[in-house]
C-alpha cells in the first residue's frame, strides 16, 4: 500500500474505544475482538497487526486495510541508561519529535517520587517563538496526531523493555511510564483536541491507564484554552511556563504576552484554581541578565501567593545559535531566597539533562542542520 494511501486511512491509535466498536461494527467485523486489539496496542504494544497472533490472518489483513497503524523510527538516543535520556523519532513523513525519559524524581507538587516520567510532545516545531527556546527557531510545521502523541509513550516503553529484556520481553508488561509532562516541543493548548484526544486515550483504563492527576500539561499562557482546559473534567494538572513575573519581561521574551498579557493570563488561571481545586505551578526559567534580577523575585511571589501556585526555578539551557545564559549558582540561590522571603512556596530543581542538550528542540534542530549540511 503506498504511503500517501495508508495516511489517509482513520489512525487506530487515534481511536476511543467507542469509537474503534462502532467502525468495527460499520466493517461488519466482530465486537468482541476489539477489546484484544486494544490489548495489543496498549498492554502489549504491537508494532503492527501481523503481531497480534490471537487474531486470525483474514482479520488481520482486513485491518491492514481499513485503519493506519504507524511506528516512528528511533533517530538518535542521548544519555545514559538511568539517568535522562532524550529521543528523537521520525514521523510517517519525516518530520523529527523529541521526548525525554527523566528518572525517579521528587513529585512537581510536593508529593512522593514521580518514578518514571515522559516529557511529551505536541507539535512539530512551535509558532509561538519564545525567545530562548530552540523548539520555535525554525517555526511551525504542523501539529501531532493523537496517535502520534500516544505513540511516544508506546515507543519509548517498547524501548525500555528492549534495555531490560531484549531476549524474552514479557507478555503483558506492566506500564513503565507512570507520569507525564506535556511540556516538550510545541504549545500543547495550541493543539488543544488532538491534545485531549491523546490523554483520554493513555487515561482510560483500555489504554494507557496513566491516572489524570499524574498528567501535568504546560502552557506558555494561552488564556482562552486555560479556561477551556478548566471545563474539561479530567484533573489533569496545568503548568504555566511564566518566566517573567512582570509584561515588561515577558513582551521581551515571549511574544504570547502581547495577546495575552499577566492581567488576562492570572484571570484565567484563576478560574482554573477555581473550577479545579488544584494547585498549578509557574515554571520560571532563570536567564541570566534577562529575568534573574530580584526585582523579579517580589512579584513572582506576589503572583504564586495569589494563585496559591507553587514555583518551579530552573537554571536556563544552553541553546545552539542563541546567546542567553543561566546565571551564576549564587544567583540562583539569591533569587530562590527572595521568593523564600516574600513567602512564596518556590524550589530550585537543577534542569535535568543540561549535559545532553535536553532542552526543548535541541536534537531536531541540531540534526536537521547537519542533514542539510550534509553531515
Amino acid at each position: 500500500m503506498e504511503a500517501t494511501e495508508a495516511t489517509a486511512l482513520p489512525d487506530v491509535k487515534s481511536l476511543s474505544m467507542d469509537e474503534l466498536t462502532a467502525r468495527f461494527n460499520e466493517l461488519e467485523l466482530p465486537s468482541y475482538r476489539v477489546t484484544q486489539v486494544l490489548e495489543w496496542l496498549y498492554r502489549r504494544r504491537a508494532t503492527g497487526w501481523a503481531a497480534m497472533t490471537n487474531l486470525p490472518k483474514t482479520l488481520r489483513e482486513s485491518l491492514a486495510g481499513h485503519f493506519n497503524f504507524f511506528v516512528p523510527a528511533l533517530v538518535a538516543c542521548q544519555g545514559e541508561w538511568g539517568g535522562t535520556q532524550k529521543f528523537l523519532w521520525r514521523l510517517a513523513d519525516g518530520n523529527l519529535i523529541e521526548c525525554v525519559l527523566l528518572p525517579a524524581n521528587p513529585g512537581i507538587y510536593g508529593e512522593g517520587s514521580d518514578r518514571h516520567t515522559l516529557c511529551v510532545s505536541t507539535q512539530v516545531g512551535c509558532a509561538y517563538g519564545c525567545k530562548f527556546c530552540a523548539s520555535g527557531l525554525e517555526g511551525w510545521k504542523r501539529n501531532l496526531t493523537a496517535g502520534e502523541i500516544v505513540e511516544q509513550i508506546l515507543s519509548i516503553e517498547r524501548w525500555v523493555a528492549s534495555q531490560l529484556a531484549p531476549a524474552s520481553p514479557p507478555a503483558k508488561p506492566d506500564r513503565y511510564i507512570d507520569n507525564l509532562v506535556i511540556m516538550g516541543m510545541g504549545e500543547p493548548l495550541a493543539n488543544f483536541g488532538a491534545l485531549m484526544k491523546a490523554l483520554s486515550i493513555l487515561n482510560a483504563p483500555w489504554g494507557g491507564g496513566i491516572g489524570a492527576r499524574k498528567i501535568t500539561i504546560s502552557t506558555s499562557g494561552l488564556a482562552p484554552q486555560i479556561r477551556q482546559l478548566a471545563a474539561e473534567p479530567a484533573q489533569f494538572r496545568l503548568a504555566v511556563s511564566l518566566h517573567g513575573a512582570t509584561d515588561e519581561v515577558r513582551d521581551r521574551i515571549m511574544p504570547v504576552n502581547r495577546k495575552y498579557p499577566l492581567r488576562e493570563l492570572e484571570a484565567a488561571c484563576q478560574e482554573y484554581v477555581r473550577l479545579k481545586g488544584k494547585m498549578i505551578s509557574l515554571e520560571y526559567i532563570l536567564i541570566a541578565g534577562v529575568n534573574d534580577s530580584l526585582s523579579q523575585a517580589k512579584p513572582l511571589a506576589e503572583l504564586a501567593r495569589r494563585l496559591h501556585a507553587k514555583i518551579n526555578l530552573i537554571p536556563y539551557n544552553r541553546v545552539d545559535g542563541l546567546a542567553w545564559e543561566r546565571p551564576a549558582e549564587s544567583a540562583q540561590e539569591a533569587f530562590l531566597d527572595s521568593l523564600l522571603q516574600n513567602q512564596a512556596l518556590a524550589t530550585l530543581r537543577r534542569e535535568k539533562g543540561h549535559d545532553i542538550d535536553a532542552a526543548c528542540g535541541q536534537l531536531r534542530l541540531k540534526t536537521e542542520r547537519a542533514a542539510r549540511a550534509g553531515v
